[in-house]
């Protein structure tokens, strides 16, 4: 079992920053994938960037590619989100979530942050 738990989220102006987090609690492996994916009103959720627990070879959407930065820190037990150049269209609620595998569905969510862009 995975217990996580965002925090970061809030109100930026266009263009500004925001670092997300995501505390890892269970027990977990470096084949584990973890995942940030946003869910803004009258949309489906979409994956925003995923990463192996140990950290290698992060996936962005082209939308967060060149402005987010997704990575572990494995002795904290945290995932990270750092989103720089932020759109209004970034506005969502964003979860962490974790599945146990590449061939896996993401099985543990987060309960979100909220992420506010104002134009």
């Amino acid at each position: 079992q995975v217990h996580l738990v965002e925090s970061g989220g809030g109100l930026v102006q266009t263009g500004g920053s925001l670092r997300l987090s995501c505390a890892v609690s269970g027990r977990t492996f470096d084949y584990y994938i973890m995942g940030w994916f946003r869910q803004s009103p009258g949309k489906e959720r979409e994956i925003v960037a995923r990463i192996p627990w140990s950290g290698d070879t992060p996936y962005y959407s082209d939308s967060a590619k060149g402005r987010f930065t997704i990575s572990t820190d494995n002795a904290k037990n945290t995932l990270c989100l750092q989103m720089s150049n932020l759109k209004p269209e970034d506005t969502a609620v964003y979860y962490c979530a974790v599945r146990e595998g590449p061939q896996n569905l993401y099985r543990f969510w987060g309960q979100g942050t909220q992420v506010t862009v104002s134009s």
